[in-house]
């Protein structure tokens, strides 16, 4: 029997509809089912007073940890501070001013952790910028090599005590998916010629996974485990320089934005789940040296598994921050 016109435009509707939700649940990927306990535990996540990080913050304090959060901008620190408290119900919930772009901030933060904390169970170096222009750091350093991976660098070795005095401990970098398109620029790490916002960015977040496979590799028999991970595409204040960096890519996105996001685009607690994964779930703390996305091991670009890669960027990474104490 043939349908009419309404019956197929109902049947058109409810196909629709099937349609936008798995594609919804498709692009909010992985979560984090883990119930696990962090009483007595020790938390330290850079840019946790937005995004992401701030999420992530929420749910670890609500499993009990002692959160810090460490961040430039103390103003909203103390504003996510009371964010965090009220959503967790835990007040176990500190602050500590961090500059990732200035190398005397990050040994600040550092001096201050270490000499007023007696544990530090898990950090998640979460903080970072993206495709912004050409800016340098305080110490002369191409911004976003310099805060997305120097500046954690600086600090995750100067916290290397405390942190594996904590054992079994974690330490978390959050990079991207990015990294697949990224290389480490030995003659132009500062990228002084054909600079390129997402160029940058990209090596950045290479940066971060090869970090990730050396620190792991030095950190071999103390029971401290590290992981890089992707959490998606967020809808977070990162890309807040794209409009200024490519002008054609915000006029785009500014007409498709609002589809993009209900479509495509994980919301900050979803964005939050694969580093919530890998600060707790029990399989994630047998293993070390991985990538992830969607709360599951991935295979990173092949320059991300680069042995001889990561080694170099350690050793350059060194020199550059003035690091004076190396992994053993």
């Amino acid at each position: 029997m043939a349908l009419d016109l309404t019956s197929i435009l109902l049947i058109v509707i409810f196909v629709g509809a099937v349609l936008i939700f798995l594609l919804r649940r498709w692009s909010a990927g992985g979560w984090c089912y883990s119930k696990a306990r962090l009483d007595g535990k020790t938390v330290l996540i850079t840019g946790a007073n937005t995004g992401i990080g701030k999420m992530t913050a929420i749910d670890l304090a609500r499993r009990g940890a002692k959160v810090i959060l460490a961040c430039r901008n103390l103003d909203k620190a103390k504003s996510a501070k009371e964010e965090i408290i009220k959503a967790s119900n835990n007040s176990n919930v500190s602050i500590v001013e961090l500059d990732l772009a200035s190398l005397e901030s990050v040994r600040k933060c550092a001096e201050k952790i270490n000499k007023e904390e007696e544990r530090l169970d898990i950090l998640i170096n979460n903080a970072g910028v993206m495709a912004c222009p050409r800016w340098e750091t305080k110490d002369g350093f191409e911004m976003q090599l310099g805060t997305n991976h120097l500046g954690h660098f600086l600090l995750t070795n100067l916290l290397l005590d405390l942190i594996k005095k904590s054992a079994p401990a974690r330490i978390i970098n959050v990079s991207s998916l990015a990294h697949v398109w990224g290389d480490i620029h030995f003659d132009d790490l500062m990228l002084k010629e054909n600079y390129s916002p997402f160029k940058s960015y990209s090596q950045s977040k290479l940066a971060n996974v090869l970090f990730c496979k050396e620190l792991a590799k030095r950190l071999e028999g103390t029971s401290v485990t590290t992981y890089a991970l992707h959490p998606g595409t967020v809808d977070t204040e990162l890309g807040r320089y794209i409009p200024s960096s490519i002008p054609l890519a915000a006029l785009i996105l500014s007409i498709l934005y609002p589809v993009l996001t209900f479509l495509l685009i994980k919301t900050s607690e979803q964005g939050a789940q694969t580093s919530i994964h890998c600060a707790v779930d029990e399989q994630a703390g047998l293993q070390t040296g991985l990538y992830y996305s969607d709360c599951a091991v991935n295979k990173p670009a092949p320059k991300g598994n680069d042995a001889d890669m990561a080694k170099k960027l350690w050793e350059v990474s060194a020199e550059l921050v003035g690091l004076e104490k190396k992994v053993d």
